[in-house]
């Protein structure tokens, strides 16, 4: 039998992006596996949301490569991702799921039942028929999650998923309390990576010991 299709490992190697003549990463060696949560943590403008959008495959290095599953090309199907604004289709909330299942291959007779379930699972009950481009900014984002989830992913990326908690000792805690892997990214450089216990407990630079700290980093 022939061996399921995966973008895993995902690898990182030595990856510069540049736009308009700036370097937003520069020189990131990195390796995602399956298993429990990494964290990207950093400053704001520190190059995250564009690191995810390479892992994801949306966007291409300027330097170096990416593989997915050891293959340079690799459409995103087992790939998902969360944006911390993500767009709202000009339906209900129900709506949006179900063309997010049709989008998945889910037969027409199962999407109703379907949609009604990804939304309970993300909190959305009793709002199936709201205009979804009238829900609040958390009920948008986690509609944008149920859309995600709508193609059983392999790989699920959040950006911002704490947004709303803004002060950098509050993002910590939340990082150190969801993250089995933390990287660290500043300047467009990932400072320091590696299991989360070991990273709060005993960072090893500069950068990190004054993340865990509460300070913000510019």
């Amino acid at each position: 039998m022939r061996a399921p299709v995966t973008d895993l490992p995902i690898v990182l190697e030595d990856v510069s992006f540049s736009a308009g003549g700036v370097t937003i990463l520069d020189r990131i060696s990195l390796v995602l596996v399956a298993g429990s949560p990494t964290v990207l943590i950093g400053p704001n403008g520190a190059g995250k949301t564009t690191l995810l959008r390479l892992v994801m495959g949306l966007i291409a290095p300027t330097r170096g490569r990416v593989t997915w599953g050891g293959r340079e090309q690799a459409s995103p199907t087992h790939r998902a991702i969360v944006f911390q604004r993500p767009a709202m289709l000009r339906r209900s909330a129900a709506g949006n799921i179900r063309y997010a299942l049709a989008a998945a291959g889910v037969p027409r007779a199962r999407r109703a039942a379907h949609a009604l379930a990804l939304g309970a699972l993300v909190g959305l009950t009793g709002l199936e028929r709201r205009p979804a481009r009238k829900l609040s900014g958390g009920e948008q984002q986690r509609l944008a999650l149920a859309r995600a989830l709508a193609k059983e992913p392999q790989l699920l990326l959040l950006d911002e998923p704490t947004a709303s908690l803004d002060p950098a000792a509050t993002k910590a805690i939340e990082a150190k309390r969801l993250a089995g892997e933390i990287v660290l990214v500043h300047r467009g450089h990932v400072i320091e990576s590696g299991p989360a216990d070991a990273f709060f407990s005993a960072p090893k630079t500069e950068e990190a010991r004054r993340f865990t700290a509460g300070e913000l980093l510019v």
